[in-house]
């Protein structure tokens, strides 16, 4: 990966972690994250309708009869994702939230590249991979143990 799309998949991490954090403030300020997460994903489906609109052209959908039915999940996986997420944050906290996530996509995207699922590149597990995913696990591990729990979770509400 060049440095380039190195750098810029970093700023994808902390605008989602700034994103699934803000997600979680509004649930837990309206009291009900899967409302607030309703109504994000409102505004984002608008927000998506209008940068898709931006680049329609003649014909943008005559692919979809070739896309399997059950890729079209992703959305309700992505769904349901942010609102776990967005009501796990107020009680793990951010940090611990996104050191989990990171551990668990890095695991993932060694499952997918080493079969080429989902059209990723084959990319086959090998011993340095195994080591660095460890590695990488193992300091997870490290990071959040004997995090303090948020402090809405050490005092009650007044």
């Amino acid at each position: 990966m060049s440095i380039t799309y190195f750098i810029f998949t970093i700023f994808l991490g902390v605008v989602l972690t700034v994103h699934l954090a803000m997600n979680g403030k509004v649930g837990e300020a309206i009291g009900n994250a899967r409302v607030a997460n309703a109504l994000f994903w409102c505004i984002g489906a608008v927000g998506a309708l209008v940068i898709g609109a931006t680049g329609w052209t003649a014909g943008a959908l005559d692919g979809l009869e070739a896309v399997h039915p059950a890729l079209l999940l992703a959305g309700v996986i992505g769904a349901s994702l942010v609102f776990a997420i967005a009501w796990a944050i107020p009680k793990v906290g951010a940090f611990g939230l996104m050191m989990g996530l990171l551990a668990g996509q890095i695991l993932g995207g060694m499952v997918l590249s080493n079969f080429g699922w989902l059209g990723s590149p084959v990319q086959p597990i090998s011993l340095i991979n195994l080591v660095g995913a460890t590695v990488m696990v193992a300091g997870v591990v490290l990071a959040t143990r004997g995090a303090q729990p948020p402090v809405s979770e050490i005092a009650p509400a007044e």
